[in-house]
């Protein structure tokens, strides 16, 4: 992507959330490389989504700290941390239903200040698919192609950062591929936390692995290192 921002750093610290008095996230602690790919494993109800939430400030941590490459963001709105370079695609996508796929792009570009086709055009490029139907509006889309979007939605904004949850999740083998291919394609020029069950592509994608179990951390390392068998046990209901 021409005139792209540096891969930023993403540091977390003791990060720990709580539903009233039920503790959802426990002393969290990861750091993710600048352009480097950090998958985040474990089961439904472990804390994933939860995390990816605190890191974006839609729900307020605890206690602990977010940084982005040394800036903490801990207490700054979504919208402040968005300008900062963190971008998020949250499952479910959440593209806008009326808008045309071309107007999700422009939306997203035109909120950070970017009204060039460029970052658009950056963006569309990686998904090929998106071009032919640009001007169709995004809930007539497929999931698989609202999934496309969401992410080239994202990528628009030109982050540094980018939280993925489960973009797989629902989405047939040719788009899963293509967002494979994506992914990889970022490693180096954005960093990326991606939040997955699907261990095999997540293994693929990503070089390194944290996983979570009742919202704490039981296990990590780098993703050609860490033992399969372990790994599928804290996975697999």
């Amino acid at each position: 992507m021409t005139h792209a921002p540096a891969p930023a750093r993403l540091d977390v610290e003791g990060l720990d959330q709580h539903y009233g008095s039920a503790q959802v996230l426990r002393g969290i602690g990861l750091a993710v490389e600048p352009g480097a790919c950090l998958a985040v494993l474990g089961r439904n109800g472990a804390g994933k989504t939860t995390l990816l939430r605190c890191l974006t400030g839609l729900i307020p941590a605890s206690r602990g700290q977010i940084a982005l490459d040394g800036t903490d963001l801990t207490r700054l709105s979504p919208d402040r941390r968005a300008r900062a370079g963190l971008a998020y695609v949250p499952q479910g996508r959440e593209i806008f239903p009326d808008l045309t796929v071309a107007e999700n792009l422009r939306v997203a570009a035109r909120a950070h200040g970017l009204d060039r086709t460029d970052a658009i055009d950056e963006a569309a490029v990686l998904f090929p698919a998106l071009r032919s139907l640009w001007h169709r509006p995004g809930g007539k889309l497929s999931g698989g192609q609202q999934q496309q979007l969401a992410i080239a939605r994202a990528l628009a904004t030109r982050p540094r950062a980018i939280l993925l949850d489960e973009p797989t999740e629902g989405i047939q083998p040719s788009i899963v591929a293509a967002i494979e291919t994506v992914i990889a394609g970022l490693k180096g020029r954005i960093t990326v936390l991606l939040v997955e069950q699907y261990l095999d592509f997540a293994l693929r994608v990503a070089d390194a692995v944290v996983v979570l179990s009742r919202g704490s951390v039981v296990e990590r390392g780098d993703a050609g290192s860490l033992n399969l068998e372990s790994l599928t046990r804290h996975i697999v209901v």
